[in-house]
This record gives C-alpha cells, sequence and structure tokens, in this order.
C-alpha cells in the first residue's frame, strides 16, 4: 500500500489525467472529477483513478474525504473551484495547477476565502495537445513544480502540496507568486506569443515558400499549435508580467527595424553602427541560450552534434541508436530534419565532445554515411 495521501483531482484535462496516472504509478488511489462526465470517465478508462461526484452533484454516491484537492481547470474558473473546495473539504489542504498565480489569489482574496490551506503551485510540465487522451504518468518527471506560499499558509499543506509533487519525479521550486508570474512570462508565456506570431507570417505564403521550411522554422513554431482558447486565458491572468517583458522586446525590435531600414540600400551600404546592432542582437541570443538549463536541470553544456543520414525506412532509427550504444556513446540530444521530398533525412545527435570522434569512426565503420 502507498503512504501517498488520498488526492481528489478536480479537472481531468492534460494535467489532470496525467497527475493521476502518475499518481497511479506511484501507488496512490486518486479520484476523479470533472464537470464533463465524457472527459472524467476517459481519464478513468485511461488508468488516472477512480470516480467521484461531478461538482455540483454530489449527493450522487459516496463523498471523498481527501487529504489534497487538485483543482486542474482552466485559469478563469479555478478562484470559484478552489473557493468551494476549501469550504466543502474543512480539513483538507487545496492546491491548484494553474499557470497564474497572482491573478488567482488576488481573486479568492476577493472572494473572501480564507487562505491557510491554500497552496498555489505549478508544475512546468505540458504539451502540444489537451484532453485527456494526452495525458502521460511521465508529464512530469524532472520537470519544476512550482510551490507558492506565504506566511498565512499552514506549514503542514505546503509539505503535502511538496510531497505529491516529488511522487510524480517533479523537483520542488518554492517562489511567491510574484516570483513565478514575472518568471513565466519571460520564459513561457513570451515564447508561445513569439511562436504565435512568427508562425501567424506563413499562413499565407505559397506553397513553394513554406515547403523551404527547415528544422529552424520547426523549432521556432513549435508550440504554436497551442489551443488559442486557454492560452487567451493565461495571457490574460499574467496581463502585467507578460506586457512589461514585451515591451523590453519591442524596444529590441525597433532598433533592430530602424539598423535594417538603414542598411535596406544593400550589403554596400554605410550605416555606422547598424550592422553593431545586428550582431549584438544575435550575441545576446546567443547568451540568452546558454543560460537555458541542460540535461537534467545541469548547468548549460556544450555538446558536439554529429549528423547522419538516416533512410526513411522503418527501424532506421533504432538501428543508429542501438549502433550508438554499442559503440559505448550516450546521446545527450536528438532532432530530426527531412528532406525536401528526398527518402532520407538527418538525425543530429548531441553527445559529449570527447566522445565525438570515437562516434564518427565507429558509425563510419558501421556503414553510416555522416552529413557533417
Amino acid at each position: 500500500m502507498s503512504d501517498l495521501p488520498e488526492v481528489l483531482i478536480i479537472g481531468t484535462g492534460l494535467i489532470g489525467t496525467s497527475l493521476g496516472l502518475a499518481l497511479v504509478r506511484a501507488g496512490a488511489d486518486p479520484v476523479l472529477t470533472d464537470q464533463s462526465v465524457t472527459a472524467m470517465t476517459l481519464a478513468r478508462d485511461l488508468g488516472a483513478g477512480r470516480l467521484g461526484p461531478r461538482p455540483g452533484h454530489e449527493g450522487e454516491g459516496s463523498e471523498p474525504a481527501p487529504d489534497l484537492v487538485v483543482v486542474a481547470a482552466p485559469p478563469d474558473v479555478t478562484p470559484s473551484l478552489v473557493a468551494d473546495a476549501i469550504a466543502r473539504f474543512p480539513a483538507a489542504t487545496v492546491t491548484d495547477v494553474a499557470s497564474v498565480k497572482g491573478a488567482i489569489r488576488d481573486d479568492l482574496e476577493r472572494l473572501g476565502v480564507p487562505l491557510q490551506r491554500y497552496v498555489g503551485s505549478h508544475p512546468m510540465a505540458g504539451r502540444e495537445r489537451s484532453g485527456a487522451v494526452a495525458g502521460r504518468a511521465d508529464l512530469f518527471e524532472g520537470r519544476a513544480w512550482v510551490v507558492c506560499a506565504d506566511e498565512a499558509t499552514e506549514p503542514r499543506s505546503v509539505r503535502l502540496v511538496e510531497r505529491v509533487a516529488a511522487a510524480v519525479g517533479s523537483v520542488v521550486v518554492p517562489l511567491s507568486p510574484t516570483e513565478h508570474d514575472e518568471a513565466v512570462a519571460a520564459v513561457s508565456h513570451v515564447p508561445q506569443v513569439a511562436a504565435s506570431l512568427v508562425a501567424a507570417r506563413l499562413e499565407h505564403l505559397s506553397e513553394d515558400a513554406v515547403g523551404l521550411s527547415g528544422p529552424g522554422v520547426r523549432d521556432v513554431t513549435r508550440i504554436a499549435a497551442s489551443d488559442p482558447g486557454l492560452w487567451t486565458q493565461i495571457l490574460a491572468g499574467n496581463a502585467g508580467a507578460v506586457s512589461a517583458v514585451l515591451h523590453e522586446l519591442r524596444d529590441d525590435l525597433d532598433a533592430l527595424i530602424t539598423a535594417l531600414g538603414e542598411l535596406g540600400t544593400g550589403v554596400d551600404a554605410d550605416a555606422p553602427g547598424a550592422r553593431a546592432v545586428l550582431a549584438r542582437v544575435i550575441a545576446d541570443g546567443n547568451a540568452g541560450h546558454a543560460r537555458v538549463p541542460g540535461k537534467h536541470g545541469a548547468a548549460p553544456t556544450a555538446y558536439t552534434v554529429v549528423s547522419v543520414v538516416v533512410g526513411d525506412r522503418p527501424g532506421e532509427l533504432g538501428r543508429l541508436l542501438a549502433d550508438m550504444g554499442e559503440a559505448g556513446v550516450n546521446l545527450e540530444e536528438i532532432r530530426l530534419d527531412h528532406g525536401l521530398g528526398l527518402p532520407f533525412g538527418i538525425a543530429e545527435v548531441s553527445v559529449l565532445p570527447g566522445a565525438a570522434g570515437h562516434l564518427r569512426e565507429s558509425l563510419t565503420e558501421g556503414g553510416w554515411q555522416l552529413h557533417d
């Protein structure tokens, strides 16, 4: 038997279902509820827990007695669901996993909700897909789980949320609601806006132009395929912090546009200072990228990329990874770039610099064509 607390999950979309799956895998028996019968029964059928009564239908069936209630719902309904859970379960700790924290806490204060048993939190995990069917038991592994508490929060409640976060594989990061919202504005919300803006430029391009897309545009626009309704709520809920970062971004864009305008007459244009602006944009990007945590959250590591031609046939990528294992080289990262209209792709495998030479020799001897 698990020594994990009794958990009630309100909301069975991607995050709620993934949390249920992760808790079941850890040995717990979570209870699931959702306004949508289809959503909650699908989450149950996927193995995320057992069913409880839907909100507003508490008289139907036995009432759960949770130690922890997790509200996994869109930001616009989260405050009311948290308030209801605090009133309905007077012995339980209540947390929410919405991606904005300050606005939700402000709403709870306006509603007069006692906040001693409330702990705002946010697992920094997600996918481009949504809904219960996209749930994964490993979604939280190695991901930060932000826990927002203050002097009014009961320490017991904080420990309970931290315990559940650790049980599903997350690393607990304590932040205030303001610190959290400012951080996610820079590392999550503005990147979503930027990806969407860049992807929108592709909508009216010709087929030939879009056909030139390579790994660069795929990387930049990967998260653009997100739910507009959910992201409208997220951006509205964190409007102040997102706006502050966008103002800084606009200042840099204005400087870049001015420099490009001065160079608009051609590569030989004499535009003192303009090229320095272009170089600074790229160099500052290098500096920021170098701060992104590396594998397992460690300090950033400079890997060497070995590019290998991989035929577009079943089993070819698996054979490449197996040959890397035979060579005794650990794969750090991988990405694939498919050739336009060609029956092969390029697998860019990142390895530690000291292993790159040995890997190239081993793969060449094994018949692989390198693309370095």
